[in-house]
């Protein structure tokens, strides 16, 4: 995709801090990022949400993401992290090519946890939790 700034990395138009590369995956530390390491983690060839990726390339970059977070957390000294994917617009994701963040999370960073994603949960019954359940698991 040629306006794909991740796909202009992948290709070298577009310089990054690359951290990791082999034949599938390519992560670099984000140009804006939350914390120091902030690494993304992508696959090579363009998928826009984790809904488009192929299950075997889902793998390599869950296998990747394994091996970078014990290293970018010891890269900066950080206690913890927070791996994450924004899947689609409405949740924030805003290059349209599939990528899992590696945030380096400190004591009184201000950062919060997923549970604090949206302000008001629903108030759902059994029966709505199992019809859901139902959907998921078909």
């Amino acid at each position: 995709m040629d306006d794909c700034i991740f796909c202009q990395i992948v290709a070298g138009d577009i310089p990054s801090r690359t951290v990791y590369e082999d034949d599938d995956v390519l992560a670099f530390l984000d140009a804006n990022p939350l914390a120091p390491g902030h690494t993304l983690v992508i696959p090579k060839d363009h998928h826009e949400t984790l809904n488009d990726l192929p299950e075997d390339l889902g793998s390599e970059v869950m296998a990747a993401l394994h091996r970078l977070t014990p290293a970018v957390e010891d890269a900066v000294d950080a206690p913890a992290s927070t791996v994450a994917f924004n899947n689609g617009e409405a949740a924030g994701q805003e290059v349209p090519h599939v990528h899992g963040h590696i945030v380096p999370r400190f004591e009184d960073d201000g950062g919060r946890t997923i549970h604090a994603l949206v302000s008001e949960r629903p108030d759902l019954s059994d029966d709505e939790l199992d019809d859901i359940a139902a959907k998921i698991s078909d």
